[in-house]
Formats: structure tokens, C-alpha cells, sequence
């Protein structure tokens, strides 16, 4: 078996097989690194407080970047405009959220944002605490400061009573009065500082968390598995060739051989008869 795989043809195969393991062994590696680069967590400085137009623009989603983002915007309230949400936690604690209607002004681009005003234990809390908030907000312009979150997918734990369970963009802006078709940021701040009647609500930084990607870790075995069986089947072919090459010699020598006992052969020399 050793003659044959020296054969030219077989050498070349056998470089051809090598340089193809080569490639998927190179694909295997890159999956690899794929998996380990996705699982890389890259340290953010999501404390130092930015202006919000280095952070975020209108009308498209939340950057992964900025989410939990401290920020820094001007604007001005919108009285009449707010909503409350329910289970909301609080230290661990199920409560409820005042969210106002914050119209972005100054550098950063012009367009509306919810902004979590704070927590109430209760319901009744949380309005009355959202009304006083609508007769004593400065409607001349001020500056906020809060944790930039992105938009929460819609849901109402009751339609008809108005009751909300996630802070969502999609929905508030059918809430507020006169907002068909205007600008509105795919987020909302919750206040660093909740006004009278609430609690400031816990908005801790974002845990950086990595998680390996084992899609690209099957793909790099799959790689892997596909080069060892490049040159299993190198081996394999030649296999076959040398067992060919055997069966072809034999069946060669079995047809040269001669037959006994057909016709036309020499009768068996007995020797002398017995007198």
C-alpha cells in the first residue's frame, strides 16, 4: 500500500486533500474566533453623564451602545400627557411608574420622550403624584438628567382602563395629544431624581455580560469534522486502488493457471501398474 500512495497521481491527491482540510481547518478556526470575539465584553462608561444628542437620534432603534446610557437633555413637559404603569419593581418591591410626556429641545434633536418620573406602592399615589407633577412642571424649558433605556414592547394589563405594564414609544405616541406623524426617540430616561410624591426609581448600570455563541462553536467542529474527512477519503481511494490492483493480479493468475482434469489434459502419471 506504502508503493501506491507514492504514485504520483496519489501524491498530488494527497496534497490536494491536505490543502482542502487546510481551508476548513482555517473556516473551523475563524468560527472559533467569531465565538470568542461575540463573547468579548467590551467596559462602557455608562456613568459619566452625556448630552443626548452624542447618544441618541429620532425615529430609530436604541443603539446597543447607549443603552443605559446617564444623559443630559433640554426640553420642556408636556401637562396631560402622562401615564401610569403598573409592576414595576422597586427594590425588589411591585409598585407603580409616573411617566410624563418630555419634548427634547436644544442640540440634540427635536422629538418626544417618555421619561419614568419615579415609584409609587400604590396607584392613587402614583396619579395624584402625576397631577401635582402637570400643575408644578416648568413649561418654559428645563434640563433633565436619567438612565437612557430603549423602548419596551406594548402591552396593556387593561385596555379599556388605560392601565399599562411596559413603557413603550409605539404606544405613547398615541396617547399624546397631536402627535400624528412627528418625531419621537425609540426610548425613555428614567429620572435621576423623582419629584415630590415619589420615589426615585432604582435604575442601577447595566451588568456587561458576555455569552459564548455555540452556533459558531458547532460550525468550528462541523469545519473540523469536514478536514479530518478530506483525508479519510484520500486514504480511502487508495485503499480501494491497492485492493483493486490485489484482486485484479488475482483473478490475472487464476485464468493463467492451468486446469486439471478438463479435457484435453494429461492423464495423471500412476506410475508402474501393479502385476
Amino acid at each position: 500500500m506504502l508503493r501506491m500512495m507514492l504514485r504520483p497521481r496519489w501524491v498530488l491527491a494527497l496534497l490536494l486533500a491536505l490543502g482542502v482540510a487546510a481551508a476548513f481547518a482555517a473556516l473551523g478556526q475563524w468560527q472559533v474566533e467569531r465565538a470568542v470575539e461575540e463573547a468579548t465584553v467590551v467596559e462602557r462608561d455608562t456613568e459619566t453623564v452625556k448630552d443626548l444628542a452624542v447618544v441618541a437620534e429620532t425615529d430609530v432603534p436604541t443603539r446597543q451602545t447607549s443603552t443605559g446610557q446617564l444623559v443630559r437633555a433640554e426640553g420642556t413637559w408636556v401637562p396631560g400627557d402622562g401615564v401610569l404603569v403598573q409592576n414595576r419593581l422597586n427594590g425588589g418591591v411591585a409598585g407603580w411608574w409616573a411617566v410624563a410626556h418630555f419634548e427634547v429641545a436644544g442640540d440634540a434633536e427635536p422629538g418626544g420622550m417618555p421619561v419614568a418620573l419615579g415609584w409609587a406602592p400604590t396607584e392613587a399615589e402614583a396619579a395624584d403624584a402625576l397631577a401635582a407633577f402637570d400643575e408644578s412642571a416648568a413649561l418654559d424649558g428645563t434640563t433633565i438628567e436619567g438612565r437612557f433605556l430603549p423602548s419596551e414592547a406594548p402591552e396593556m394589563a387593561d385596555a379599556q382602563a388605560g392601565i399599562r405594564t411596559t413603557v413603550a414609544i409605539a404606544d405613547l405616541v398615541n396617547v399624546w395629544a397631536d402627535y400624528d406623524g412627528r418625531a419621537a426617540y425609540f426610548a425613555y430616561v428614567t429620572l435621576g431624581e423623582a419629584p415630590a410624591g415619589l420615589t426615585t426609581i432604582d435604575s442601577p448600570a447595566p451588568e456587561e455580560t458576555a455569552t459564548l455563541n455555540w452556533l459558531n462553536v458547532f460550525y468550528a467542529v462541523e469545519w473540523v469534522a469536514f478536514a479530518g474527512f478530506a483525508i479519510f477519503l484520500w486514504f480511502r481511494l487508495v485503499k480501494d486502488a491497492v485492493e483493486r490492483e490485489e484482486q485484479e493480479a488475482a483473478e490475472a493468475a487464476l485464468a493463467s493457471a492451468p486446469v486439471g482434469n478438463g479435457p484435453g489434459a494429461a492423464p495423471e502419471d500412476r506410475g508402474p501398474e501393479a502385476s
